[in-house]
């Protein structure tokens, strides 16, 4: 083990170390958001009903995790209890509902804001009928009046602001200062009936936790028949089949599979390194093109041939103005000049000076300077450029 592996190592555990302590000083946050989920432990999720449930019903109980419409078109039943909690209604499985209801099932709803096509079909209009901090549930049976629920966190306040004649008042919310407001009702549909309850808190953690409050639960329920219940759930309420939920969900086990995970990442990494091969450093091929430029042109310079250099100077020029210019270049006379100027759109002195230049190179008994050269080359560049 070498000193940069031992150096990681040691600063691996510091963090740890860190993390764990912070973890066993954090204090524990509250979730007080109103999820209804089955599997959550929160004061607002359904975890100690689904727990419950069956004894409730008497093992006579089944989670449908489909749709109504999807479930009914695949079975066909007697008539049975149906029981639906905080959960999204399509239209056509609603049909389904009251198609069920009519031949003889009852219905239960607990939903605190119910759709409007469905609360029409019934026969009410649900709203927000309290802003109180709390409030009280009762029915309104007199074999029940002793059985009653106290909403003291966050209930919803919500009530039937309008019902039907025909339709029957089972459960009041009660407050110090308002007149009490219907909360759960029955209607009479077909041969069977629909039971609607718009403040489902009753049946979260927090309450049913509560000493006394199960009883009122036990009232709600006991109208419907001592039959088979379909309980449709949400497809977010499904119970998970994913193979880590157990360790996921405690705490601890979820921290010791994080640091066992950390740990055979760090331990990949570090063998990784310590066994990689050298790569060997290629270096890219020079371009020797510019050097070999430089040797020529040096190579004239030494001689102090000027009058060859112009030359070789005076042809390439030439050679570009026929190739992209494409003019003649036989007779460098005024009418080339014309031409050029035109072209490359110079001055017409530059081109006259740039002719007489070339010119000069291309007369082997002409005198030429290297100040000739320097000038043409200036010069014939410009042109180009």
């Amino acid at each position: 083990m070498n000193k940069t592996f031992k150096i990681y190592a040691l600063i691996f555990i510091i963090i740890m170390v860190i993390l764990a302590l912070l973890e066993v000083n954090k204090k524990e946050v509250v979730d007080w958001r109103k999820n209804f989920d089955v599997n959550e432990k929160s004061p607002f999720g359904l975890f100690v009903f689904n727990q419950e449930v069956k004894d409730l019903f008497k093992n006579n109980l089944k989670k449908v995790d489909v749709t109504a419409y999807d479930y009914y078109n695949e079975n066909q039943k007697k008539p049975h209890n149906i029981l639906v909690i905080e959960s999204e209604i399509d239209t056509e499985s609603w049909n389904k509902i009251l198609n069920e209801v009519s031949k003889g099932s009852d219905a239960m709803l607990i939903i605190a804001k119910m759709p409007k096509e469905i609360s029409d079909s019934i026969g009410f209009y649900d709203s927000q009928i309290s802003f109180e901090d709390k409030n009280v549930l009762k029915l309104t049976d007199k074999k029940y009046q002793n059985d009653f629920i106290k909403l003291d966190k966050f209930p919803s306040g919500r009530g039937f602001s309008y019902i039907k004649p025909g339709v029957e008042v089972l459960g009041k919310t009660v407050e110090e200062d308002n007149s009490d407001q219907a909360n759960f009702i029955k209607a009479k549909l077909g041969k069977g009936n629909i039971y609607v309850h718009c403040e489902p808190l009753f049946l979260t953690n927090y309450y049913l936790l509560k000493s006394g409050n199960t009883k009122y639960t036990q009232d709600v329920f006991s109208y419907l028949k001592d039959r088979e219940t379909l309980w449709f759930v949400e497809a977010n309420t499904k119970e998970s089949r994913f193979f880590m939920r157990f360790i996921l969900g405690n705490p601890a086990l979820k921290y010791a599979w994080w640091l066992l995970l950390s740990g055979l990442v760090l331990f990949i990494f570090f063998n990784a390194k310590r066994k990689q091969r050298i790569v060997p450093i290629i270096e890219p091929l020079k371009n020797t093109s510019l050097d070999f430029v430089k040797s020529i042109g040096n190579l004239y310079l030494q001689e102090g041939d000027f009058h060859d250099m112009m030359a070789k100077k005076a042809q390439y020029f030439l050679n570009k103005v026929r190739l992209d210019l494409l003019i003649d270049t036989q007779n460098l006379d005024d009418e080339f000049a014309k031409k050029l100027q035109l072209k490359t759109g110079k001055n017409i002195e530059i081109i006259n000076e740039s002719v007489s230049l070339i010119k000069k190179a291309q007369d082997p008994y002409a005198s030429v300077m290297k100040e000739d050269l320097i000038r043409m080359n200036k010069l014939l560049d410009d042109i180009l450029k």
